[in-house]
């Protein structure tokens, strides 16, 4: 059975008719828990139901995802959670990444996959998956990155000293400082998120974060947070934060659990969570796909 033991949350404002995070794990039969402002509770539970919904204790602070995120925080602790998942809720899917191709595959072998990786450590703060963009197919991708940012997609381990805070850039801020503490992060490539670019969808953080000089404002509160890190530069046609060499900095590596018998695991092999290469989709014919497929 798939390790599916930390609780998922959405948060979504805006987007009962569009949250396509809640549709792709719906079609996926992964269990989660869909945030939303009070005033909303009859529109989601229209399209969700209300089953799925944990309705928030205010609404329209105008402080963007911030209260929403701290609130999801200290509801999975309260539940007794290790670690928690939150996600935005602009996700169409979630691909494996295989043979320098991303495939399509149930989001349920994602998240166990991960869960069972972070479980084998002691010292990892967040996880989560790298989007689909900036994983192309046909070129060599280590399956994950250590010590890097992590977007969108996020497991976070409960006990840390920190909570969200500000206004903008919050992932970047909140990975920044657990590396800063020592702290490790994974951004795994081996599973992607296909999320929507941001503002190209109504509701979200689009009407109270970016509209106007919304970016300007953006960099510009990351880069006074973290002054010898983060710089303001005009990337994409657009202001945006643009964090130095950081990453590279942090080098804080893995940490085992001693408690774990590491050579059964090795000697186990690759556990596929359930997965099998299938000729339906995706209707691509490259080499890398024939050889996978035995063609």
């Amino acid at each position: 059975m798939n390790n599916l033991c930390y609780p998922i949350y959405i948060i979504s404002k805006g987007r009962a008719d569009c949250c396509l995070t809640a549709r792709a794990l719906i079609k996926d039969k992964v269990p989660f828990r869909l945030v939303v402002e009070p005033q909303e509770r009859d529109q989601y539970a229209a399209e969700f139901g209300a089953d799925r919904l944990l309705i928030l204790p205010f609404a329209n602070l105008g402080q963007g995802g911030i209260p929403a995120r701290n609130w999801v925080w200290e509801h999975s602790r309260s539940e007794g959670h290790a670690r928690h998942w939150i996600l935005d809720d602009n996700i169409r899917q979630f691909v494996r990444r295989r043979m320098a191709l991303k495939l399509p595959c149930n989001a349920n072998a994602a998240f166990a996959t991960i869960n069972d990786f972070v479980d084998r450590y002691d010292n990892i703060a967040i996880a989560g998956m790298n989007y689909a963009m900036f994983a192309p197919n046909n070129q060599k991708i280590v399956p994950f990155v250590r010590n890097v940012h992590v977007y969108s997609n996020l497991l976070i381990r409960n006990d840390l000293p920190f909570r969200w805070r500000g206004r903008y850039n919050e992932d970047t801020d909140l990975c920044l400082r657990v590396l800063s503490a020592g702290w490790c992060t994974v951004l795994f490539n081996a599973f992607l998120a296909e999320k929507m670019p941001t503002m190209k969808m109504k509701g979200g953080n689009s009407a109270e974060l970016y509209k106007g000089d919304g970016r300007l404002k953006m960099a510009r509160s990351l880069e006074r947070a973290w002054p010898y890190v983060v710089e303001t530069k005009r990337r994409f046609k657009r202001p945006q934060h643009v964090v130095r060499d950081a990453w590279a900095k942090f080098d804080t590596p893995l940490k085992r659990r001693t408690d774990i018998d590491w050579n059964a695991i090795e000697s186990a092999g690759a556990n596929e969570y359930g997965m099998k290469l299938t000729k339906t989709k995706p209707d691509v014919k490259s080499p890398a796909l024939r050889e996978l497929l035995g063609e």
